[in-house]
């Protein structure tokens, strides 16, 4: 059985005519991702970002026990304060035992995209694999998902304090496409370089689209990283220090697998005394401008 996505009435008008449609999580928007009312924020941002292109965002959640694949206005302050996060995994769960609200991560909203026939998705950055995970194992469920749907994931790359050469070992076992947007190294979310090179540089969104339409693999994606823009990039050697130490503390503290992200973030909130808001927020943004432009294309609408 597939799973049921319940698609808005504005989705729903634009699938069936050809329209292009961006897929975005709603976790960023809750107060999980980003803190009142700079989550509000980010939801304005990138939905304006996606429409000024000529498509439509379709933010993906749980509600009332239902998968929905954009959400009606009305309903945009449920996001906003949401408590609870659905991964790919938790989907059944929340749909069977009618959660009131999920916020969809990475992995659950490239699978709600797929389902409901979205090929672009656009995010802040993704998970990866977690340092010492030869040991613990973890590795984020986005990048199963990332190269089990086909979908175009949008990101500013993953995060810092992840196993980055491993996560794009893992996409390279997978056979996951990773594109640098305009740009020829692995961005590290708040930063635009991580010192890794990328496999593969792009410069246009039809390229990207003639990518995805000549992937080996039907069901499978790719991911495009878009750095963080200069001018809202935080500074690398402060970065890499506050990481360092913030890791070095959760090792101390045994914080592991899932705790570690929100930790290490609020670390950075800290010591950045709030500047990781605004970059947050610049990154998201422009993702959301290139998913777009990517979906243009797809659609044929350039």
């Amino acid at each position: 059985m597939s799973m049921r996505v319940v698609t808005s009435g504005e989705v729903s008008d634009a699938l069936r005519a050809g329209r292009p449609v961006v897929a975005l999580e709603s976790t960023i928007f809750s107060h999980l991702g980003l803190p009142s009312p700079f989550n509000a924020e980010a939801l304005d941002r990138c939905s304006a970002a996606i429409r000024d292109a000529g498509c439509v965002p379709a933010v993906t959640a749980i509600l009332d026990g239902v998968v929905r694949l954009g959400l009606e206005d009305a309903e945009h302050a449920r996001i906003l304060g949401a408590a609870r996060k659905v991964a790919e995994r938790d989907i059944a769960v929340a749909v069977a035992q009618r959660w009131e609200f999920g916020a969809t991560t990475v992995s659950a909203a490239v699978a709600i995209a797929a389902a409901g026939g979205v090929a672009v998705f656009a995010t802040g950055g993704i998970g990866g694999v977690h340092r010492g995970a030869d040991i613990t194992g973890d590795i984020s469920a986005d990048l199963d998902a990332i190269a089990g749907h086909p979908v175009i994931t949008v990101s500013a790359g993953a995060k810092a304090f992840l196993d980055l050469p491993r996560t794009l070992e893992y996409f390279e076992t997978a056979g996951v496409p990773v594109l640098g947007w305009r740009h020829d190294w692995f961005p590290a979310f708040y930063t635009r370089s991580s010192g890794l090179k990328i496999p593969h540089r792009v410069e246009s969104a039809s390229e990207v689209a003639n990518i995805h339409r000549h992937r080996v693999r039907d069901s499978s994606g790719l991911l495009l990283t878009a750095p963080i823009p200069v001018e809202a990039e935080l500074d690398p050697t402060e970065m890499n220090s506050v990481l360092e130490n913030a890791l070095r503390d959760c090792e101390a503290a045994g914080i592991r697998g899932a705790a570690v992200t929100p930790f290490v973030l609020g670390r950075i909130g800290e010591v950045t005394e709030g500047r990781s808001v605004p970059a947050n927020l610049a990154l998201a943004e422009n993702n959301a401008r290139v998913a777009a432009d990517v979906a243009r294309a797809l659609s044929g609408d350039r």
